[in-house]
């Protein structure tokens, strides 16, 4: 009779099972909390938002490589989720999550700096966490912080590089025939 419970406690019991076993049986310790009606004392609804983005992560990455495909170009996607377009550039993918922070919420973008990315693609979910609400291409060249924390409106410096869709970033892709150009 400790008042609350955790996974701590729960391994200490020597007549339960493990923390470990009701995460295995129910997926979580959280959702072995709700069956029984205990409610902790913290917040946890972030591990389902992120479960959810981590979830979403390899949907998305692949709405934005049939967007580059669609207008023509080649991608090629390693391991680390960088993207190398038709051979010239290349590009980072992040999703960043609404934080709620009661007033406003923030977005927090952590620049894959080791990468070294041409271009960073952050895909900003709406304050729900469901879909997207805007996006931003971050160059190189302009961002060498690893960390970016964006408000709901940014100063210009910021939100120069939001744009509603990937659509001319897309087009960046597109190839035309030799004799268009001449």
């Amino acid at each position: 009779n400790e008042g609350y419970l955790s996974g701590i406690i729960i391994d200490e019991r020597e007549d339960m099972p493990s923390s470990s076993v009701y995460r295995r049986r129910f997926g979580s310790l959280i959702r072995a909390y709700q069956l029984i009606g205990y409610v902790p004392d913290r917040d946890y609804s972030y591990i389902d938002v992120n479960r959810s983005i981590r979830d979403a992560h390899p949907r998305v990455l692949a709405d934005v490589v049939a967007g580059f495909e669609s207008a023509g170009g080649h991608v090629v996607h390693n391991d680390n989720d960088l993207l190398t377009i038709n051979g010239e550039f290349t590009s980072a993918f992040v999703i960043a999550r609404a934080c709620n922070l009661g007033s406003s919420y923030r977005w927090r973008i952590r620049l894959d700096t080791g990468l070294l990315p041409d271009l960073t693609i952050a895909v900003r979910l709406n304050t729900s966490n469901t879909e997207a609400l805007d996006y931003y291409v971050f160059p190189s060249i302009d961002f060498t912080m690893p960390l970016l924390k964006l408000k709901e409106d940014n100063a210009f410096s910021l939100d120069a590089y939001r744009f509603e869709s990937l659509d001319f970033l897309y087009s960046l892709a597109e190839r035309c025939p030799f004799g268009e150009v001449a």
